[in-house]
This record gives C-alpha cells, structure tokens and sequence, in this order.
C-alpha cells in the first residue's frame, strides 16, 4: 500500500490555510487508533509536568502529535525533527500562522546522527522506528538526549502483523516499512542495552483496534490507491463507518490485549 502518494494529495489540500490545517489534526486524531493511545499517554505524562518543559517530536511528520502537545501547556517548548524537508517547511509555516513560532520549532534531523545531550523530558516517536534499520543507534541517540528522569513513548507496529504481515512469506502490506514490526521482548531489550533503567511496553491495536484500522485506514486507502474519485465517497463512508470504528478504538484503548499489532512502549532515562 503507498501511503506517501496519499499523505501528499491531502497535504497539498490542508497544508497551507491555517484552519484546514486544523480540520485536517482533527480528522487524523478521530480516524487514528495510535492517535488516540499516544494522546492517553502524552496526558498522563502531563499530571506530573505543568512546569517548564522540552520535548521532541522524533519524526513529526504533518506535526499532529507537536498540535496537540502545544495545546496542553505554554510551559512546553517543542522542537519537530524530520528528513523529509517539505513537511519541516509546511510544518514551520503553520506554527508561524497560528503565532506558535515561539513555543515550537522544526528542523531537519537524520535521527541516527542527531543527539541534543540531556536536552528533552520527553521524546516522542510515532511510527517512525519501522522505517529505520539502524535503531540501536536511534535509540541510543535518543537515550543521551533524554534528562535523567526523561521519557520516551514509542508507537510503532509489533511483530502480530503490525505491518499487516501474518505469515512469513508475505510481503509488507505497507512498503516504506524496513520491518514488519517489533517482538515486544526484542524491542524492551534493546532499549535497556542502551541504557534505559525502566521499559514498559503493553500491546495496542488488539482485536477492537484491528477491525477499526480495516474500517477506517486499510479499506479507504485501497480505494483511494485505486481512484483519486472515491475522495468524492470518503465522506459518505465515514459517515456510515465511523461511528463503528469509534468504539472500536475505545475499547482497545481502555482494554489490556495479550496481543495486538501495535506497540506504545515507554522507556525512562
């Protein structure tokens, strides 16, 4: 499946009037899963940081995830990294539009070479990991880059068919992705081997979540890959759809699963 085609056609329609912008965070947090259980976790960080506070956001991406944290508290000051330039720009534009210039900044940043030492309370990284195939060092990276006492909150597909793989001889349903995903004990121990104390890492994505990303995602996206038209049907799917998927992603967000196809992994400095 080509997402990139995809996330340029949307960017090219919400990227450059603030309040479309805003439509188009809106839309991913109702219509992501990892959205919601990365949201969860940012709030619950936050009962213990209303001070001031540096964060990165590893891989930001359209800055979804820099909206939201901007919004919690004026005390946090965030910095987006990404290799991909047109984003950093985009990114850049929108903050300066909306007078965030101040509280939030992007740049470029390779993330196997970028290290800010004992810089950031939190790094966040929202499936970033999948794409890069040396993560030991990006790990490490991000372990000097943490204050002691600092957290990251990984998301990122699991070995369970996170990359809608499910047997050994198939290929990634999604091809930007260097593996199909993490086993959760492989990933907890190379976190530790860099020097995080504490790893926590829980299953997201369990059966509510699977069939909620088939509804919401997979199903669009293979129409949308088939005719740029079925933008045209999007809305009137949604409106079907939506409300199915919605409790969906409740409950594999409030639900401990033994097993699922996402991983939220928290590891301490």
């Amino acid at each position: 499946m080509q997402y990139d085609p995809i996330k340029r056609s949307l960017g090219r329609v919400f990227n450059r009037i603030p309040l479309l912008r805003r439509i188009f965070y809106f839309l991913l947090d109702l219509l992501l899963l990892r959205a919601w259980h990365i949201k969860k976790a940012i709030r619950q960080w936050k009962k213990s940081h209303l001070s001031e506070t540096n964060i990165l956001d590893a891989g930001s991406g359209f800055g979804q995830y820099t909206y939201f944290m901007s919004r919690q508290s004026r005390k946090w000051h965030i910095r987006g990294v990404d290799v991909k330039t047109e984003q950093i720009e985009d990114c850049n534009y929108f903050f300066v539009r909306i007078g965030k210039q101040h509280q939030v900044k992007f740049r470029y940043a390779d993330l196997t070479s970028y290290v800010n030492e004992s810089a950031f309370d939190l790094i966040l990284s929202v499936d970033v990991m999948e794409h890069i195939e040396d993560d030991v060092k990006v790990f490490k990276n991000f372990y000097e880059s943490l204050k002691p006492g600092g957290m990251l909150l990984i998301s990122t597909p699991s070995d369970q068919g996170g990359s809608d793989v499910h047997d050994q001889h198939e290929h990634s349903f999604i091809d930007e992705h260097v593996r199909d995903g993490y086993n959760i004990i492989d990933i907890e121990e190379k976190l530790k081997s860099v020097g995080f104390k504490k790893v926590e890492a829980n299953y997201s994505y369990g059966k509510p979540g699977k069939i909620s990303w088939k509804i919401s995602m997979k199903w669009p996206i293979l129409m949308l890959n088939k005719s740029r038209a079925f933008f045209v049907l999007l809305p009137f799917y949604y409106i079907i759809m939506y409300p199915v998927s919605f409790i969906l992603n409740y409950f594999d967000v409030y639900t401990k699963h033994k097993t699922g196809t996402g991983l939220i992994v928290k590891a301490y400095k």
